[in-house]
């Protein structure tokens, strides 16, 4: 608690406003001083609505790559390849021939359920359910028993290469990918929008483009996929079937410049006081936005590249979690500084509503099915709440 006071002091919440966030220098925003003083309010306010099982002695406190020391790095590194090398738990019935060991079944969890978990109403609450399953399968399977960690975006925007979690170290997760030259920019066209044209993206390419090069996970398997996007009909075998390849990067900082600065991350906290348009901000939604079409969701994949631009199988990237925790923590941080009025969802359950679905409510059902069982969406507003959460971002 020392150390919380000690943030919102250094915060300036001396000039707070009523409603206890105080009014920030551009300077604060764009240094990340301001988010680590709206992660400290939410951490106080959090911490007021511990229940049930989780009790102040069992939270778990999640914390960036790189204040954890060296040795839990190497700890955490070797329970994720220890949950890479567990079995598949899936059924054997033909459906995912593919699956040899858990790290594909997290794959497939995801996989199928891409086109209900984005541009819809769950895609937060989905997401911060699969990231619970990935933690309690790494604590049950690989004995990390700590917080899951997460990766600060605006900490690496101008040297990814650079970065704790991506310089190759055995304290990192594997560097970039062999750098393979003369390749394209990557046109991206978003539609879904008001407007029948669709909003064009262009990246350049990143400083890999191929197989992680070295440190830990540059063994990893990809099994599962590829999904392609052009009509091509998908069928067990083909989709679902084991098909080994490396896993790629292309650490790239552009995308993190342009969406994952931490004026991005704490402009979205201040700027919505809805679920609508936070999320709709958040994912680049083309329903909800057209002038900031890929958000800090889709900065963050394009920033490290190579799967884990792929949306449907990019949880094969130890570098999504990590990725994802960080979106789970800018959202937790915003439900926090005004919990009872942000505990809704809005949309449908499908992507960008096609094809057409019901809204969904807070009474809907969400699961992680075999590794989660199926909970009522209001059950994952609350991560102090003990059923099932008990967690908190420091």
């Amino acid at each position: 608690m020392q150390l919380l006071s000690a943030l919102l002091f250094a915060a300036g919440l001396a000039t707070a406003t009523p409603l206890n966030i105080p009014n920030y220098a551009q300077a604060a925003i764009d240094s990340g001083l301001a988010l680590k003083g709206l992660n400290a309010l939410a951490t106080l306010s959090a911490l007021t609505r511990t229940g049930g099982t989780c009790t102040p002695t069992k939270i778990k406190y999640r914390r960036e790559w790189r204040t954890l020391s060296k040795a839990d790095r190497r700890k955490f590194v070797a329970a994720v390849k220890c949950l890479q090398g567990k079995p598949s738990v899936l059924p054997k019935d033909g459906t995912v021939p593919g699956a040899i060991t858990l790290w594909d079944d997290l794959a497939y969890a995801h996989a199928w359920r891409t086109f209900f978990v984005h541009m819809s109403a769950t895609f937060l609450v989905w997401h911060r359910y699969f990231l619970f399953t990935y933690e309690t399968l790494l604590e049950t399977e690989c004995g990390w028993t700590q917080g899951l960690p997460y990766w600060e975006w605006g900490l690496d925007v101008n040297n990814m290469r650079g970065s704790p979690l991506f310089d190759g170290s055995d304290t990192s997760i594997g560097s970039d990918g062999v750098f393979v030259p003369g390749r394209p920019d990557f046109i991206l066209d978003i539609i879904g929008g008001p407007d029948p044209e669709p909003i064009r993206v262009v990246f350049p390419p990143g400083t890999g483009g191929g197989c992680v090069e070295r440190g830990p996970f540059n063994d990893t398997v990809v099994r599962l996929g590829p999904f392609p996007l052009d009509g091509t009909p998908w069928t067990n075998e083909t989709v679902y079937g084991n098909n080994p390849r490396c896993l790629d990067r292309d650490l790239n900082t552009n995308p993190l410049q342009r969406w994952s600065t931490f004026r991005n991350s704490t402009e979205l906290i201040l700027g919505y006081d809805n679920i609508r348009e936070f999320q709709g901000f958040l994912e680049g939604d083309p329903r909800v936005t057209t002038e900031k079409p890929i958000g800090i969701h889709g900065g963050g994949h394009w920033g490290v590249g190579g799967i884990t631009r792929d949306p449907i199988i990019s949880p094969y990237d130890p570098a999504f979690w990590f990725h994802h925790n960080q979106l789970d923590r800018i959202y937790w941080i915003w439900q926090n500084l005004d919990f009872n009025n942000r505990k809704d969802v809005f949309g449908t359950g499908t992507w960008g509503n096609f094809p057409p679905s019901p809204n969904v409510t807070v009474e809907d059902l969400i699961d992680v099915l075999p590794h989660q069982p199926a909970i009522k969406i209001k059950d994952s507003m609350n991560t102090v709440s003990g059923a099932p959460f008990c967690y908190v971002y420091v």
